[in-house]
């Protein structure tokens, strides 16, 4: 079958493939880790009974037993030598079971490629092309790619393909991760523009997580992919390990609806893959005949635990503290400090506590006045993993230099970190090791406009590739009861140019101070501050603390009423604190403030939590 007859089939209605082979030979008796693909020879009746079941129930395509047999997979089984007879044969057993048309399987080598792996390209190409020259001889009518990771890979196989059987029609198909990517890391749009350029006659996505994530894949690809055909064939859900085996959950209804989103959006060709037996198959039959209108089915990526980089924003999405502004809804943070030991239980329990009061976030400082801490990268990334809660790291320009900055901003992002809350950070004079170096190579402002007009551009410092854009969400400090008022305000409008999404302000115990600052800004910059901004929420526990804050902590002011307050209560200051922490973000929602950034004081989270319900009331 050449290209321009598989697109005469197509244009006859969508093609129905068959469904999982391999793991319906497992349930058949053959054994895990077996080279399966020898059952061509070994137990040809075996193989035949698979592919007429799925002919019976309706496929007309029927792929063949020979999705490893290539020279890297079959030789550590025995059958390197036997790789051509093992194609042939798989052709052949397939055509006997009735297919109407048969594609020859063709799944990645089993091995890495150079420079991640030691195979060299050629070698691929090589084996590829061994593969496609037997199948072509065996009678197949299409050749299928299928499941690939690596679009180096799939280079190699196209190329290889295109050398041995010149005259077939080619599909190929991509598998992704849970994240919506290859495992190394390749969009939907950039495999389905490579595979365009490889010039596959039609173009799909199988394997992967289940019929939702093949749907939101397949919306992803379409724009990129032209007039070439597309096609979908996922496996019955995300695998579970149950016993020892591998179950996948999806039933057959399920998949049968979901295959009338996937023809709504035009894919050609559809089927199953791993888990996906008869019956499912005979689902997907149904949905081809019942083609009446219906609603558009809404999928969203997974994002339970315990993969924290499966919740990790796209391009397209919004973390979570972007989502709630940019909803107008009162964003609510909570600051958090990192533990002094390896154990995170106690911080991954107060910030399960802060996401069931109605927290948006969770901010994770970065060794707070200067003391010894856990990574704030590794904090965040246990708390977003365990609590299912986004967070925001602090980011401060203390201790780092340009080199390393770049770094650690590339390793944040490959850990599913986005939101970034960029501070100089706490001297380290003040801290618990006062030796060590306080180096800043950047300011403040610098790492903003580097993250907003750099990183986020795909680009470093220097101008050089980083490979693709980030896509972090950025935020600084305001100081509204700072001495220069008109020195904050300059600053702030600098921080504003330099790309600034969001401010978080020290703690406030009046709504004048903000006030105050606004008029400074709109004065200095000619117009109105947009920028939104989280109002810092210090909830006061005693009237110690907050004479403390008051008199030795640069940046707080407490007004003298909020004082002798606490001090009247006595030992319900914390009391007289909660409430007044409370009346204030009543106030501040009132006058326009965009959320509260509230800060637990002396590990007092059920407070905190009393705050952040009356900020959700709010």
């Amino acid at each position: 079958m050449d290209p321009s007859a598989l697109r005469n089939r197509l244009e006859d209605g969508p093609l129905v493939a068959d469904g999982g082979m391999g793991t319906s030979l497992i349930e058949r008796g053959a054994g895990v880790g077996d080279a399966v693909e020898a059952l061509n020879i070994s137990a040809p009746q075996l193989v035949g009974a698979v592919h007429r079941s799925f002919v019976d129930a309706g496929a007309r395509l029927v792929l063949t037993n020979t999705f490893g047999a290539n020279r890297f997979r079959l030789g550590p089984h025995g059958w390197g030598e036997r790789v051509h007879e093992v194609n042939v044969e798989g052709v052949g057993v397939a055509r006997e079971a009735g297919a109407e048309i048969v594609g020859g399987s063709m799944g990645p080598l089993g091995i890495r490629l150079a420079p991640y792996g030691r195979v060299k390209a050629e070698d691929a190409f090589a084996a590829y092309a061994d593969q496609a020259e037997a199948l072509a001889e065996g009678g197949a009518d299409l050749l299928v790619i299928e499941t690939q990771a690596d679009l180096r890979e799939l280079e190699q196989a196209m190329l290889a393909v295109r050398h041995a059987a010149p005259g077939l029609a080619v599909l190929a198909s991509v598998t992704f991760t849970r994240d919506d990517r290859t495992l190394l890391g390749s969009t939907p749009e950039q495999a389905a523009a490579r595979s365009v350029e490889l010039g596959a006659d039609a173009i799909g996505v199988n394997c992967g997580e289940g019929p939702a994530q093949v749907l939101r894949v397949v919306r992803a690809m379409r724009p990129v992919v032209g007039d070439t055909p597309l096609a979908a064939r996922p496996n019955a859900g995300g695998p579970a390990e149950v016993g020892g085996r591998l179950l996948y959950p999806a039933t057959p209804t399920y998949l049968g609806e979901l295959m009338h989103a996937l023809l709504d959006e035009g894919v050609a060709i559809v089927g199953g893959c791993c888990g996906t037996g008869p019956a499912h198959t005979a689902a997907i039959v149904e949905a081809t005949k019942d083609r009446g209108p219906r609603p558009r089915v809404e999928v969203v990526s997974v994002s339970e635990p315990p993969d924290p980089l499966a919740a990790a924003p796209s391009s397209t999405e919004l973390t979570a503290l972007a989502a709630a502004l940019a909803s107008d809804r009162f964003a609510v943070a909570v600051e958090m400090e990192p533990p002094r030991s390896f154990s995170a239980a106690t911080l991954v329990a107060a910030a399960q506590t802060m996401k069931e009061a109605g927290a948006d976030v969770v901010d994770v400082a970065d060794s707070p006045m200067a003391k010894m801490r856990m990574s704030a990268w590794a904090a965040c990334r246990l708390v977003q993993e365990q609590a299912g809660i986004d967070t925001v790291l602090h980011f401060p320009t203390r201790g780092r230099n340009l080199l390393r900055l770049q770094g650690d901003l590339l390793g944040v992002h490959a850990l599913g970190i986005r939101t970034v809350f960029v501070c100089v950070g706490d001297p380290v004079t003040i801290g618990d090791y006062p030796q060590t170096l306080n180096d800043v190579d950047v300011t403040a402002t610098g790492l903003l406009s580097l993250i907003t007009d750099e990183f986020n551009e795909g680009r470093d410092r220097k101008g050089s590739s980083i490979g693709e854009p980030t896509t972090f969400f950025a935020g600084a400090a305001v100081a509204p009861s700072a001495p220069d008022l008109d020195r904050e305000a300059r600053l702030l409008h600098k921080k504003v140019t330099s790309g600034a999404a969001f401010f978080l302000s020290q703690p406030l115990y009046s709504e004048a101070p903000l006030r105050r600052l606004r008029a400074a800004y709109e004065r200095i910059a000619g117009e109105p501050l947009q920028v939104p901004v989280l109002a810092g929420v210090l909830p006061l526990v005693t009237a110690r603390h907050a004479e403390f804050l008051h008199n030795e902590v640069p940046g707080i002011v407490i007004p003298d009423e909020a004082r002798t307050r606490l001090r009247d209560a006595g030992e319900d200051a914390w009391r007289a604190g909660l409430a007044m922490a409370t009346e204030l973000i009543a106030t501040l929602k009132a006058d326009g403030v965009a959320g509260v950034y509230v800060m637990p004081q002396f590990g007092r989270y059920d407070l905190a939590a009393e705050v952040v319900e009356a900020a959700r009331r709010a």
